[in-house]
Order: C-alpha cells, then sequence, then structure tokens
C-alpha cells in the first residue's frame, strides 16, 4: 500500500506539480502580508489602549480614549469569538446583501488580505497591549524625568522592548495564517489547500493529494519555525557578559601617588619659584 501511495503522489506531481507550487505561493503572499498588517492594526489597537489620562484631563480627552477603548474592545471580541471562514463570508457576500450591491469587492485578493489581517489584528491587539503593560513602570516614569514625551516615551523606550517581547506570538500567529488561510476558498481564493481540492476532483484521488498538502503545510510550518527562533534569538542579543573588574580611567581613592608627594588641593607655604624663606 506505501508504494501504492508513492506512485500515486509522484503522477499527481508530475502533472499538477506547478499547480501546487503556485497556491503554496499565494498561501505564503498572503499570510506574509496579512501578517504584517495585522501587526499594524494590532499595535496601533494596543498603543491606542493604554494611552494614560487621569480625571484632571480635559473631558473630551477622556470621552475619546473611552470611546476608542470601548471599540477596540467590540472588535477585538467580534473578530476572536467568530470563525475566520465566517468573516470572509460575511465581507464578501454579507455586505453586498444588506447594501443592495452599494458595497461590494470584486477581487478575491483585496477580501482575502483584507478578512486575514483583520483577524490577525484582534489578536495582536491583545498582545501588544499585554506587552506593553509588562514593562515596568520605572522605564515609564523614568523617562518622563528626562522630559520625554509619552509619544516618545512609547517610541524610542517601550515598544521596542514590546516587540522583542511578542515576537514568539507575531511567529505563531503567522504559522496560523499560513494554515488558516485554507479557508479562503470559501470565496474562490486559489491557495494552496485549494488546489488541493481542485486536484482531488480532477483525478479521484483525494487521500494521495492530501498527503501532499500535509507535507507541504509541514514543510512551511517547520520552516518558519526555524527562521523565527533566530530572529528571536538575534533580538535577545548576546547570552553572556565579561564583567569588567577594573577601569583604567577611574582609580581607587588612594591608590595614585602624586610625583611631589602631596595631593592637588594640599595646601602649600613654598613661594613662587620653590625657594625657600631664609
Amino acid at each position: 500500500m506505501l508504494s501504492q501511495l508513492i506512485l500515486d503522489i509522484g503522477s499527481i506531481w508530475s502533472k499538477y506539480g506547478m499547480v501546487y507550487l503556485t497556491g503554496i505561493g499565494n498561501t505564503l503572499l498572503l499570510a506574509v502580508t496579512a501578517t504584517l498588517i495585522g501587526c499594524v492594526i494590532g499595535f496601533a489597537c494596543g498603543i491606542l489602549q493604554t494611552i494614560p489620562y487621569t480625571r484632571t484631563d480635559l473631558w473630551i480627552k477622556r470621552f475619546l480614549l473611552k470611546l476608542i477603548r470601548i471599540v477596540i474592545r467590540i472588535y477585538v471580541e467580534v473578530f476572536r469569538g467568530t470563525p475566520m471562514i465566517l468573516q470572509a463570508v460575511f465581507i464578501y457576500y454579507g455586505l453586498p446583501y444588506f447594501t443592495a450591491n452599494a458595497v461590494r469587492f470584486t477581487d478575491i485578493w483585496t477580501v482575502s488580505i483584507l478578512v486575514v489581517s483583520i483577524n490577525t489584528g484582534a489578536y495582536m491587539a491583545e498582545s501588544v497591549r499585554g506587552g506593553i503593560m509588562s514593562i515596568d513602570i520605572g522605564q515609564t516614569e523614568g523617562a518622563k524625568a528626562i522630559g520625554m514625551t509619552h509619544l516618545q516615551t512609547m517610541l524610542y523606550v517601550i515598544l521596542p522592548q514590546t516587540l522583542r517581547n511578542i515576537m514568539p506570538q507575531i511567529g505563531n500567529n503567522y504559522i496560523i495564517n499560513v494554515k488558516d488561510t485554507s479557508v479562503m476558498f470559501i470565496i474562490g481564493f486559489q491557495d494552496f489547500f485549494a488546489v488541493h481540492k481542485m486536484v482531488s476532483g480532477a483525478v479521484f484521488k483525494y487521500f494521495p493529494s492530501a498527503m501532499v498538502e500535509m507535507v507541504g503545510y509541514l514543510t512551511l510550518t517547520l520552516v518558519a519555525s526555524f527562521l523565527l527562533r533566530k530572529l528571536e534569538k538575534k533580538l535577545e542579543g548576546k547570552g553572556n557578559y565579561e564583567l569588567v573588574n577594573t577601569d583604567q580611567l577611574v582609580m581607587t581613592a588612594g591608590t595614585y601617588s602624586y610625583p611631589d608627594g602631596e595631593a592637588p588641593f594640599a595646601e602649600k607655604n613654598r613661594e613662587i619659584g620653590g625657594g625657600n624663606n631664609e
């Protein structure tokens, strides 16, 4: 049976290999693009949710920040709490239905990127918010003490550390997107999984084609995991440091011997010229 499976896979690949590769390319392009856009959405939402305000601030500022947080919370809960396949159906088929075709998308790529991006952004929003809140409050207070604004503190102090801390979550979302783009076949997107359905329907060999899919997806995720671990280690920097015990520019008090045997600020009784009074 194993030999027959290998023969079937070989015959399918020889005939439809380029079609599979095209599907892999579409899957990677969609996953990378949507993950990047989702990260931008997530960082924007995370930053907006952590803007501080007090009772002494203007009421309009407090009102707008509260309203923004409510909107972001609704967005996060809706897109985290519903399947991506239904989100694609709603945006592609539901918007024309409710607007009498006034709002509709004709480009499958646009809809697919939009759906996967906003879904990723909903997950990243909470990751970024948690990452920002995990940074020690003393760093924010220190930045304010030297005159940095909230925006400067975020850009130069908080966000670089947040990015390093949530990098595993970003990688995890990318790997999820590589697999979950398969649901976009519901609106006609030709990704790796859609190619499998087309080929298996053409040759009536579902399991051999599914094996090609399984190996393909596993390869994509393993390569992504390897590259992401390399990136994480690079962001962490060196794992060990040498402790400098002696600084040649800093001398311990009392160890320096001056040429004339006196400290530079010692009181002198000699007259200028070095002669003695007689």
